[in-house]
């Protein structure tokens, strides 16, 4: 019989060497920065500071002569900071009743057009980006002509009234569906998307909407959120078609009603009250505020996807 044993050689000792620990061990080497690059560095963080205080002095002016008195106004002594701090101006605008009736109204508005807009705009730009469908450029062209020629201003007044649009919330919500400059920025996002993906999912079973609705639009977070900050500014601070489709005051958004007391807004003089005297100094902060305030409180919840989904949609026309 075979003995198939291995041989074990009494030279090799099976245990495992401890670690010497009387050897020094190599060091890390870090790299140190250059005089130039550390003085460029403090350059840089000056610049961006400079540039943040003067982007945000705006903002701060006017919250402070929001809350100022007229005299501090009219003599140009406010900065970033109230002097006399009053809320007459804020009170007498919150106080009416049509205010907040208008301010509702443009919260339908904004989310109500807000959805259509990205319906419309994610589909049509999604079909636009495939490049085997016939007639693409012909589609494409059709939407940047839009861009540069319109019917004008008497002819689109008498179409929404045609339409049945007048004095409805369609009149605000229909006409500016689709922004041409979104739906192409969405079309070369879509146009990078990787086509993998979907020939995986059209392998694994799904129809074209569904390979759209649960992969596409899943994966595409970062332009979606883009375009719907862009779609909630548009509408939020849309006022003309507002002023020029609707004759009932309670159906105006708020911007409208806030440009109406701008031009009601009157200047000092003779027989007017101390609190209209003190309306007129600082409406225009006041409005400009209560306008602002409720975007700038959703920018920083979609700001992480703002400069992502902006650039992968334009890598490509």
């Amino acid at each position: 019989m075979v003995n198939t044993a291995p041989v074990v050689d009494p030279t090799v000792n099976p245990t495992p060497k401890t670690p010497d620990l009387t050897r020094p061990r190599p060091q890390t080497t870090t790299i140190k920065d250059t005089p130039g690059y550390t003085v460029f560095r403090w350059v840089n963080g000056v610049v961006l500071v400079l540039v943040a205080a003067v982007t945000l002095y705006p903002f701060l002016n006017l919250a402070a002569r929001a809350f100022s008195t007229e005299a501090a106004i009219s003599s140009g002594n406010v900065t970033v900071w109230p002097i006399g701090f009053n809320t007459t101006t804020l009170m007498s605008v919150l106080s009416q009743d049509l205010f907040w009736r208008n301010y509702l109204n443009t919260v339908v508005y904004t989310v109500l057009g807000t959805a259509i807009a990205m319906a419309l705009t994610t589909t049509f730009a999604y079909v636009l980006s495939k490049k085997y469908l016939k007639g693409r450029m012909l589609l494409i062209g059709f939407a940047v002509f839009t861009m540069f020629f319109t019917g004008g201003l008497i002819p689109n007044y008498i179409l929404i009234s045609e339409l049945g649009f007048k004095n409805t919330l369609w009149a605000i919500v229909i006409p500016q569906a689709i922004n041409v400059f979104n739906l192409l920025v969405m079309k070369s996002f879509f146009e990078n998307f990787p086509t993998e993906l979907e020939e995986a999912a059209a392998i694994d079973g799904l129809t074209t909407y569904g390979i759209f609705f649960r992969v596409v639009l899943p994966l595409s977070k970062a332009v979606l959120a883009t375009m719907v900050l862009f779609y909630a500014v548009w509408f939020w601070n849309s006022w003309f078609p507002a002023f020029l489709y609707m004759d009932d005051p309670h159906l105006y958004p708020v911007t409208v009603f806030l440009r109406n007391i701008i031009a009601g807004a009157t200047g000092t003089g003779e027989g007017l009250s101390d609190i209209a005297v003190q309306v007129g100094a600082n409406v225009k902060a006041v409005t400009m505020l209560l306008t602002a305030l409720p975007i700038v409180c959703l920018y920083p919840f979609v700001q992480k996807y703002f400069v992502s989904g902006v650039m992968l949609g334009s890598v490509k026309g």
